[in-house]
């Protein structure tokens, strides 16, 4: 170790001190050297601390007097040094046994000059043997127990330089220990640094991470919050959060299940009132405040009045296909809805004028039998106008057609068999047309061949006559046949009463036969008379019957003629029949 190394670079030092005459040599040509180029520090090997330092410099000071103490055993050969910078000049441990002066110096110039005699002029020494004197020997004894005592006092000093050395180590491995210690505190210590730097950048990025999560949670929560402002409701918060964050996350996704709860019953209300035409659907949304309350309020609202404006308009719509026109829209209305209830109680007030119109025509015309009416519906327009013009244009055709028919039938009930129904007809009518045209000639032909008969027996008093009346049917042929029967009896029996039948042929009913008549005539007369009687009724019903439908245009008249039978029976029945056809046409 380092240490080690510092301790045998100073051990070396130290033994290098106490070396040989010849190492001794060695030290005074490097303390020459030294004191030629000056004293160097000593410097040991190792890392720098306070306690090396102090070992380099006690080393550097003890070196400097050990070749303080070599530069003085070196010294001139005449004279002597101290042992020690602390000694005097002339001092030495032989002191104690030769006090004086003069002994003393006696003994050092005897040990000089044997010295000096036993070196060469070369300074190289040579063995040689010269025999001392006991003043001699004397003094190289006591010059060599002064050495000794110097060199005791040397490994004294050596001694004491060892403890100090062995302290000083002993020191150093304190101070290296204490070194180490406060190392490993300092250690310890940047330690507990790196640790509290490591905890703070753990926490930093604790925080770090924190802070991007809570970012995280911010964009997840600007997303979800983004996709509402789209409408998008499908998303809501899902990353975990803590704090305000959480009650953040937790509003907001409450906020889209109320938002989704609240598009969804408004869907459902719109689809139901809108599109399937449910009414009656009400938004249920719970737990809502503030706006959302007054917007889901509104839609029940908007929904609520829908309802009922609808149903009142379906109500009357429907009161109006079920021909109910009393009913009108009375709901609270505005805007388009009420234009729309504007319009459709405008149209139920023109569809009751116009049914009020067109029962007026009905009534007369049908049921009163007044002709000529005309439905008036003011400011209608498309298909009620054209109804209300189909409605006058069918009045007017009746009239016209009916009109005609009556003006036939009475000119036939009047005997005019000349008169033909000419105006243009369709359909019933045209058949009914065509059946009273025939009848007319018929008639015609039958009242003329009656009247050639009548003619013939009445007025030209020829008798035998027969009317000819062909593909007559029914009552007209039984009218025939009995008119030529009646011809051919009243050839033979009612020739006196030729007047009053000429009068009867001639449509006079006021005369009777006034001829005295007996039997049979008699009968006849009284017959005849009773025929005038009641030809004359009948006449007077027909005529009446006729003027009512033909001229006055009352419908459903009949003749009654009380006490008549057979024929003028039937012909009753059958002008009661025309006249209640007529009536039902």
């Amino acid at each position: 170790m380092t240490d080690d190394a510092a301790l045998a670079a100073a051990t070396a030092y130290i033994q290098s001190l106490a070396t040989s005459p010849t190492g001794l040599s060695a030290l005074k040509a490097s303390r020459k050297d030294a004191d030629t180029n000056g004293i160097e520090e000593i410097h040991l090997p190792g890392s720098s601390t306070p306690a090396k330092h102090a070992l380099e410099r006690e080393l550097t000071s003890l070196a400097k007097r050990v070749r303080f103490l070599e530069s003085n055993a070196a010294a001139s050969k005449d004279h002597l040094m101290p042992d020690t910078p602390n000694d005097s000049i002339g001092s030495s441990p032989a002191d104690d046994i030769i006090p004086t002066a003069s002994t003393s110096a006696a003994r050092e110039k005897i040990v000089s000059t044997l010295l000096a005699s036993r070196e060469s002029p070369a300074g190289q020494s040579t063995v040689t043997y010269t025999k001392l004197s006991s003043e001699q020997l004397e003094a190289l004894r006591e010059h060599v127990d002064h050495q000794s005592g110097q060199l005791e006092s040397q490994k004294l000093e050596l001694a004491s330089v060892n403890a100090q050395l062995l302290r000083q180590k002993q020191l150093q491995e304190k101070a290296l220990k204490a070194v180490e210690v406060e190392r490993v505190n300092a250690l310890e210590r940047e330690l507990k640094k790196h640790q509290q730097a490591n905890e703070a950048f753990q926490k930093a990025l604790r925080e770090i991470g924190e802070i991007v999560t809570a970012v995280a949670r911010v964009r997840e929560i600007a997303a979800v919050t983004t996709a509402v402002a789209h409408g998008d409701l499908t998303q809501k918060i899902e990353r975990p959060a803590q704090g305000e964050i959480l009650q953040l996350q937790q509003t907001i996704n409450t906020m889209v299940d109320q938002l989704r709860t609240f598009a969804a019953e408004v869907t459902r209300v719109a689809r139901d009132v809108g599109t399937e035409g449910i009414l009656g659907g009400q938004a249920e949304i719970e737990g809502v405040k503030g706006m959302w309350n007054t917007l889901t309020v509104n839609v029940n609202a908007m929904a609520n009045n829908l309802t009922t404006q609808v149903r009142d308009i379906a109500m009357v719509t429907t009161a109006v296909a079920k021909g109910d026109l009393t009913q009108k829209v009375q709901a609270e209305c505005k805007g388009e809805i009420f234009e729309l209830k504007s319009t459709i109680n405008s149209m139920v007030d023109q569809l009751q004028q116009f049914a009020r119109e067109v029962t007026k025509i009905a009534r007369e015309v049908g049921t009163e039998g007044r002709l000529g009416g005309q439905a008036t519906v003011h400011d209608v327009e498309g298909t009620w106008r054209d109804l209300t013009e189909n409605v006058n244009g069918m009045a007017m055709n009746l009239t016209t057609q009916v009109r005609e028919i009556a003006k036939v039938t009475t000119a036939v009930a009047k005997g005019d068999l000349t008169e033909k129904i000419g105006v243009e007809v369709r359909g019933e009518i045209l058949d009914l047309k065509i059946t009273i045209n025939t009848m007319v000639d018929k008639l015609s032909i039958f009242a003329f061949e009656v009247s050639k008969v009548a003619r013939e027996v009445g007025t030209d008093g020829t008798l035998g006559g027969q009317a000819k009346v062909e593909n007559v049917e029914g009552k007209w042929k039984d009218l025939t046949e009995n008119v030529n029967t009646m011809a051919s009896n009243l050839t033979s029996q009612v020739r006196g009463i030729s007047t009053v039948t000429q009068a009867i042929a001639n449509g006079d009913m006021s005369q009777k036969i006034e001829v005295e008549a007996a039997g049979e005539i008699l009968v006849l007369r009284e017959t005849i008379n009773n025929m005038v009687d009641r030809l004359s009724i009948f006449s007077n019903e027909i005529q009446r019957v006729a003027k009512d439908v033909g001229v006055d245009g009352k419908m459903g008249g009949q003749a009654d003629v009380a006490g008549i039978g057979g024929r003028w029976k039937e012909i009753t029945t059958d002008v009661n029949t025309m006249a209640m056809n007529l009536t039902a046409q």
